[in-house]
């Protein structure tokens, strides 16, 4: 989590301070930090540096149906492998030794030892997990895999499913599983890594890529009709799973935004997002009923209602203070509420308190907070807004619509965003 008046932690990759950093995963869904705070592997964001010593991996031998010497590749706790199970009595064994050249990063819901970032359920809304825990997680345990190259360019790579304590793989006989023309093996998991690349990188003039499937080898394949669906998509040769700046990956209730070094050296530091909500208020926005000051709270404080706090009429962008006029007397209730009329131009919609954009990852520009979320009040820049609303991100097992990054609640499909309307002060 950063916190205020830290700069942005990222470094140029070539920076000699410290570790070179390949990149940095972000959940979204979390404005600046998970609902019940970051603590050790589990947090909003992961930072994946150069390893003090190389622990890649790389398929070597082939292993055919239970021979001795594959069944030796499996109990050995320092010999990582994959079992793709074919029928009770047949499994092929790939080896996988030791790479000097790469460094590999596991990310899933397990909180063992393999698992370098720990991934839980994303609620919509920011809510506490601990609201949702009697909900089965969809997300595996193991669930992928990240190579990163340890030399320039710093390349990285990303695999469907992780090694476990045992450093093994099993995919069992319901797991979607195919041997290749060269002969090698490949799989899916059950409920599929799912990726999308952006077109033009992502910064302003960002467009949304195609999403598509990673298998175990890091294939890529056109998506399944439902996730785990037994018969997998078409290949993309033409295509990768080499991770480009703005990469989203879907685990199945969780989504992760990848950010480049180099890419996150151009965004905004929490110093610059504080410092623009200081200009925000010192323009001394006014609330056009009350003509009372209001005020954007400071990102410490981005999740509590405070009596300055902005409101905004969603379906106009007029900004106000907190008032009854035409609605309910008590604020908590209010932003509950679904609708409201405009006192300034009588548009009925949403009215509910607007809050700052704390995380910077999710910025594809630095620019000035204008612009609002229909129907969750997140405000940040007008690109920002704009890119994210046309973002189709996975929902369930096959269903997509876009949603706010901060807070991964479903924008309104009529208007995913809205441009804020502030009076100035009389004086």
């Amino acid at each position: 989590m950063f916190s205020l008046g830290q700069e942005n932690i990222s470094t140029h990759l070539m920076s000699t301070k410290g570790p070179v950093k390949y990149g940095e995963l972000i959940v979204l869904g979390c404005n600046g930090s998970l609902p019940c705070g970051d603590k050790g592997r589990r947090k909003s964001r992961f930072a994946l540096c150069r390893r003090n010593k190389a622990n890649g991996v790389k398929p070597s031998t082939v292993h055919m149906s239970c021979t001795p010497q594959a069944a030796k590749a499996v109990s050995n706790k320092e010999q990582h492998s994959i079992s793709y199970t074919l029928s009770r009595a047949q499994t092929v064994v790939v080896e996988y030794t030791h790479d000097s050249n790469t460094d590999m990063f596991q990310i899933g819901r397990s909180t063992e030892s393999p698992i370098d970032f720990v991934v839980t359920d994303t609620v919509p809304g920011g809510q506490n997990q601990a609201d949702s825990q009697t909900l089965q997680s969809t997300i595996s345990r193991f669930a992928c895999r990240i190579i990163c190259q340890r030399n320039p360019p710093y390349s990285a790579r990303i695999y469907a499913a992780g090694f476990d304590t045992s450093k093994n793989i099993f995919l069992g006989e319901k797991a979607a599983k195919w041997r290749m023309q060269d002969g090698q093996m490949d799989a899916l998991t059950t409920n599929g890594v799912l990726v999308m690349h952006p077109r033009h990188g992502f910064c302003q003039d960002s467009k949304p890529g195609q999403w598509r499937e990673i298998s175990v080898c890091g294939n890529v394949f056109t998506l399944r009709e439902t996730r785990s669906a037994q018969q997998r998509g078409n290949m993309v040769e033409s295509e990768s799973n080499e991770l480009v700046d703005g990469s989203l990956i879907d685990l199945c209730g969780a989504t992760l935004l990848w950010r480049t070094a180099e890419g996150l050296s151009l965004t905004p530091t929490v110093k610059h997002l504080e410092a623009l909500r200081q200009e925000l208020n010192a323009g001394r926005p006014q609330c056009p009923v009350g003509f009372n000051t209001l005020a954007f709270p400071s990102l410490r404080r981005k999740d509590v209602l405070d009596e300055k706090q902005p409101w905004a009429y969603l379906r106009c962008g007029h900004v106000h203070g907190y008032h009854g006029w035409g609605g309910r007397c008590d604020p908590e209730v209010e932003a509950e509420c679904q609708e409201r009329e405009c006192p300034m131009c009588r548009a009925r919609g949403p009215y509910v308190p607007l809050w700052l954009g704390c995380e910077p990852g999710f910025y594809v520009d630095a620019e000035s907070p204008t612009h609002a979320f229909v129907p969750c009040g997140h405000v940040c820049s007008e690109k920002t807004t704009v890119y994210w609303s046309q973002i189709p991100l996975p929902h369930g097992t096959h269903a997509f619509h876009a949603a706010c990054p901060f807070c991964i609640q479903p924008l309104s499909r009529e208007t995913g965003c809205v441009k804020l309307i502030f009076q100035s002060p009389l004086d």
